[in-house]
């Protein structure tokens, strides 16, 4: 799986290799936090081209990935972004496509303090 992939062209800057995550025949789209939705492969590359070209640098660290296959060519990992000091969830949905498994979903989102005291999931390191 490429999970990982996507949050290490991101830490690295990386803007050929998060383009060649995510899908180039299938619909993508994309929702950045606090952003508005994104829908097709040219809006969502150039926001990626915005946030990478960025004079801030930051890192992003994928926390408690849990992958979800559906199906043969259907892949869902829900998990937690480190960002700096803020923790956000995040939801990447992967296809198979042209041999390969590609983004065509990101979304990621701040994380509401009550989260950990209603899932079973753990507290976030910046509501510990």
């Amino acid at each position: 799986m490429r999970n990982e992939a996507f949050y290490t062209a991101f830490t690295t800057r990386d803007l050929a290799a998060m383009k060649s995550l995510w899908a180039s025949e299938m619909h993508v789209s994309c929702i950045h936090p606090g952003g508005v939705p994104l829908f097709g492969r040219e809006a969502v590359i150039e926001s990626w081209v915005q946030i990478l070209s960025s004079p801030v640098r930051s890192s992003l660290q994928c926390l408690e990935p849990k992958v979800h296959l559906l199906g043969e060519d259907l892949a869902l990992v829900v998990c937690f972004e480190q960002h700096g000091t803020e923790t956000l969830t995040a939801t990447n949905i992967f296809a198979f496509e042209s041999a390969d498994w590609v983004l065509i979903h990101h979304q990621s989102g701040p994380v509401a303090a009550e989260v950990s005291a209603l899932a079973d999931i753990p507290a976030p390191r910046l509501l510990q």
